[in-house]
């Protein structure tokens, strides 16, 4: 193994110091050559090792009774009873997705579906984060954004649709802070039966590693290097980095391993997701503490002249790699060639804990298992409060107060952030599978029936980056509330979060900082909750040209509703029942809709969070729902009582007449903790004693029905607020088509 020559320049091509390469000297006892460096690069990246991250993310609550698995495998797994398992989790492809949207996005979806099935779930349901920059205008820039929005959601639709995976819902926001750097968080759900769930381990010396799957080409090199850099005008030119995507192939394969799962031949099965055959390999021997021989010139390539290096670093999709029982070699390669896939035998597991790769019967790697993931570096990366904090805490509600009620109400009902995305799920098959009960656009979660046992799954995708960006602590913490708030409003019970951390730069100690609080805010609330983190994801480096973007760390919950007969809408059902407010009202802008859309500031402070009171307005809800007494339930988030109204006559096709005895602005304030239901008068007497048991204020304010909204002193036409409500997005999206 010869010494590299220009070590400095490849050191730094991979994104190592000379510290982390007297790391690997040490750990090798000699010099490294040119693959072992690829392979440390890889999994020492940011992607890979969570280096700069890993200090703030332990310490995450994630057990509870229900959690069958935690972080560490390719997916989290929850009991929901009857012998049934949800498998889930969120992934984040936001730099291939800025360089190559299509592309970005649909081998993010791609990716995210093998970290299901792998465990051994079929996937049963999509969700989606997106947040792009300022859309709306003609400059490049808004050119460019419109443009990016396009293919991202094309490259969506196009991979889920082919595999047969209903997206059932999601969200999107925009902020300026998002024009260099876009974020596409892709999060998938399957169902297993909770004791045969498979895990990604290599174990039994002798056993045969297998490489099942598409041809392995140079697609996506350096892609988890790429992911761990900020984005410059140079990074436009980084789309050899980009994977492309086959769902065909990636549906054959899912049935394929479908089938492998009925039998008893599999010891671990790995998805090859960022950096490949490496991380795939590394991870199944590390979780056993047994060491892998693989054989690279056996794996089936599809381009000339390929070399060690670029088979291990190479993030060609729709690949996996398998640990099998020794003697079922044969029947499991007769799986995969009859579904039309490529699978080779091209190792087997030792007990040496080192990774041994030949080329031709030439060794060219040797490396030991554990201390490359035991010992990547864990970065204590300084940290600094952002000199930005002091500047926006003071807030002048003078431009609302300035403006009449009607004039901010017909403001946000037209903001980007609030009308209906149909533009962009009508792209995506919801209905497919035919378990879809609450569909996108239907508001709060969305949600499945589980034919197996009754019951059905709720789950929604949340975060204010805004609210983050002016205390990361809370604003994390209110996305997990939030999310497990629309859970609750359709009438499940939430469980567990996964999450998706999306941060700028962490050599910039001001976003370490906002990293910190961020993981803090999710540690107390997912704790106070009870509802542990069960998988995730870290993507940093999310800036553009010395710009960061606002803290975003989404987060998805997912409940557990007893009866899928008894599914809560957002939906008014009759024309006459009586619309109730629930919770505490208390003037609330900081970093709230109207602030921005009128006086175009985001600043303020957050109210402190009042866990018991979010608790019982969850218990509230599924209490009275399982009796029967709602007819729907609508959170209360962007813009306030007026917005949420305004929303749910919209889908409703059905007006409202409301007096809020709110002061002033307060209809668009956002306090925490509040939700406007509907329900018959018949029921009005006993639901509001229910509040007053569970200790949750509740008022009558007003009846649904009529062809406009009235709330208080606003006014709009039913039809005007549709045309505005399901028309804007359309516009905006399609100007330059």
């Amino acid at each position: 193994m010869s010494a590299i020559e220009n070590l400095e320049e490849v050191l730094a091509a991979h994104k190592l110091t000379p510290v982390d390469y007297e790391h690997i000297k040490e750990i090798l006892g000699r010099d490294a050559n040119f693959v072992e460096i690829g392979i440390f690069s890889a999994m020492w990246s940011e992607h890979c090792s969570y280096k700069s991250s890993k200090k703030y993310l332990n310490g995450f609550p994630t057990k509870a009774p229900w959690v069958i698995q935690g972080p560490g495998e390719n997916a989290g797994v929850i009991d929901v009873g009857d012998g049934m398992a949800a498998v889930f989790k969120m992934e984040s492809h936001n730099h291939p997705s800025y360089i190559e949207p299509f592309q970005g996005a649909a081998t993010g979806v791609g990716g995210i579906l093998r970290d299901i099935f792998t465990m051994g779930a079929r996937p049963v349901a999509n969700l989606n984060s997106l947040r792009f920059g300022d859309i709306d205008g003609d400059t490049d820039t808004n050119k460019y954004q419109r443009h990016l929005v396009r293919g991202v959601v094309d490259g969506i639709g196009s991979y889920g649709n082919c595999m047969g995976v209903p997206t059932i819902g999601g969200e999107m926001s925009f902020e300026s802070c998002y024009n260099g750097n876009i974020l596409v968080n892709a999060f998938s759900l399957g169902l297993a039966k909770s004791d045969e769930i498979f895990y990604g381990k290599a174990e039994g010396v002798g056993n045969p590693v297998i490489y099942v799957g598409s041809k392995t080409g140079r697609d996506g090199l350096g892609g988890a290097v790429m992911s761990s850099d900020s984005f410059t005008e140079e990074s436009k030119k980084l789309r050899p980095t980009v994977q492309v995507g086959d769902p065909f192939t990636e549906k054959l394969l899912l049935e394929a391993c479908m089938e492998l799962f009925k039998t008893n031949h599999v010891i671990g099965i790995q998805d090859m997701g960022a950096a490949g055959l490496t991380s795939s390999s590394f991870e199944m021997a590390g979780r056993s503490g047994s060491g892998m021989i693989m054989h690279l010139d056996k794996v089936p390539a599809r381009e000339e002249g390929m070399t060690p290096y670029e088979f291990m670093l190479s993030e060609s999709q729709e690949r996996m790699l398998i640990c099998a029982k020794k003697g079922s070699e044969d029947a499991i390669l007769e799986i995969f060639r009859k579904w039309d896939l490529d699978a080779e035998v091209i190792g087997e597991v030792t007990n040496s804990g080192r990774m041994e790769l030949f080329w031709h019967g030439e060794k060219v790697a040797d490396i030991p298992v554990d201390p490359v993931s035991e010992e990547a570096p864990i970065l204590d990366r300084p940290i600094k409060e952002p000199e930005y904090l002091k500047e926006i805490k003071d807030i002048n509600l003078n431009a609302l107060k300035a403006k009449t009620n009607q004039e901010i109400f017909e403001k946000l009902i037209g903001s980007l952030d609030v009308v209906d995305k149909s533009w962009v799920y009508s792209q995506y098959d919801s209905t497919v599978q035919t378990n879809t009960q609450k569909h996108p656009g239907s508001l709060d979660a969305s949600v499945i029936r589980i034919k197996e046992n009754g019951k059905a799954l709720a789950m929604s995708s949340d975060c204010n980056p805004r609210y983050c960006y002016i205390n990361p602590f809370k604003g994390a913490a209110l996305a997990v509330l939030e999310s497990g708030r629309n859970v609750a409003m359709s009438g499940a019970r939430p469980l567990a979060i996964t999450d998706c951390l999306n941060f700028g730069n962490p050599e910039n100690p001001e976003v370490m900082w906002q990293f910190a609080k961020a993981c803090e805010g999710i540690k107390e609330a997912c704790s106070k909750l009870n509802t542990p983190v069960v998988s995730g994801n870290v993507s940093l480096y999310n800036e553009t040209n010395g710009e960061s973007i606002f803290p975003t760390p989404a987060i998805a919950m997912v409940g557990v509703n007893e009866s899928q007969n008894k599914i809560l809408t957002s939906k008014f059902k009759n024309e006459g029942d009586t619309i109730v407010l629930l919770g505490e009202t208390k003037g609330e802008f900081g970093a709230s809709l109207a602030l921005k859309e009128i006086a175009g500031e985001i600043k303020g402070e957050l109210a402190d969070i009042n866990y018991d009171n979010e608790l019982k307005l969850w218990d509230l809800i599924i209490q009275a729902n399982q009796k029967g007494l709602l007819n729907s339930a609508k959170d209360l988030n962007l813009g306030g009582l007026a917005i949420a109204l305004a929303k749910s006559c919209a889908i409703s096709n059905m007006g409202a007449k409301v007096s809020s005895n709110l002061e002033g602005i307060n209809i668009f304030d956002e306090s925490q903790s509040r939700a406007i239901v509907t329900l018959s008068s018949a029921n009005e007497k006993e639901f509001l004693e229910l509040a007053k048991t569970v200790g949750i204020k509740a008022q009558v304010i007003g009846k649904t029905g009529g062809d406009s909204v009235e709330i208080d002193d606003v006014k709009i036409s039913l039809n005007d607020l549709k045309n505005s409500y399901f028309g804007k997005f359309k516009t905006v999206v399609e100007q330059d088509l």
